[in-house]
């Protein structure tokens, strides 16, 4: 009996399947693939499409294990079938197949885990939510074994609903960690409030809703407390202790830093990449990037 075969690609599938193709991120995929392969991880505030296959960093399948820490059971960004999650309950970042745990917690202060314990940290569109970003940047770091990885994903202020705030100083992180900010901050409400361009974040609903919602920010999390550009991603990364190894941006506001945690006595080099004449600079896709 012959066997079916599929049918033929349409012109418009064969565009768009050349346009996800060139929209990867290759460059840090094959970087980041040796240090995620057969390994184990933890992600932060998963699961995250672009790590999935459909995604710019397709990784999760080739990851040995993949545990997942969130601040609540349940969040905004949940399916609205899902269940709510337990403490401990299987993690399942793509399909039905578990990778590891679900773990409730705060981004900053990982107590369950031991010191170099993990091959790998992920966390996509995570870091603006966190209000002491140096201090979970550190946290991520002391979990991290010597030459593992972190793939840190950060929105670009060019392509958000961020578009009209300030970028953030990197002395005002500083400031953030040594005052020991907690996630209850509320500092840049006002900023927000008055610079937050609702006609590009649908879902926050009417201004009434919007200014409701991030005065419960404790509880849901939805407020960007810092604004990025690429420089302040960079220099925030490198003022953590992490060693950059690849920077990739892509529309419509995606920041992708692949870092590794330096070896006992390895020298901490990042002036190539925090250079003003830096290449990243020239290829950035976003305005503020080239004007600075």
């Amino acid at each position: 009996m012959p066997v079916a075969s599929s049918p033929p690609l349409t012109l418009p599938q064969l565009k768009a399947f050349w346009r996800r193709s060139l929209q990867r991120c290759w460059q840090a995929w094959w970087l980041v693939l040796p240090g995620v392969l057969g390994r184990s991880g933890l992600e932060i505030g998963g699961p995250s499409g672009f790590f999935r296959s459909s995604g710019l960093l397709p990784i999760y399948r080739f990851v040995r294990r993949l545990d997942n820490l969130t601040f609540a059971a349940r969040t905004v960004w949940q399916a609205s079938a899902q269940a709510t999650m337990t403490d401990g309950s299987p993690y399942r970042p793509v399909g039905r197949q578990a990778k590891g745990n679900q773990f409730i917690g705060e981004a900053t202060e990982l107590i369950r885990e031991s010191d170099n314990s993990r091959d790998f940290v992920l966390a996509s569109h995570v870091i603006e939510h966190v209000a002491n970003p140096l201090r979970a940047l550190r946290e991520w770091l002391r979990i991290t074994k010597p030459g593992g990885q972190m793939v840190l994903v950060i929105p670009h202020r060019d392509g958000t609903f961020d578009h009209q705030r300030p970028v953030t100083q990197l002395e005002h992180l500083r400031h953030d960690e040594r005052a020991q900010v907690a996630e209850s901050d509320s500092t840049h409400f006002p900023e927000i409030f008055c610079l937050h361009d609702l006609t590009r974040d649908p879902a926050a609903g009417s201004h009434e809703e919007f200014m409701q919602r991030t005065a419960s920010n404790f509880f849901n999390r939805c407020i960007h407390h810092h604004v990025f550009d690429t420089a302040l991603a960079l220099r925030m990364v490198a003022e953590a202790g992490w060693r950059i190894r690849s920077v990739q941006l892509r529309r419509p506001y995606h920041i992708l830093i692949v870092c590794s945690k330096p070896r006992d006595g390895a020298p901490l080099d990042n002036r190539c990449v925090l250079a003003q004449n830096a290449s990243w600079r020239r290829r950035s896709p976003f305005p503020t990037d080239r004007l600075a």
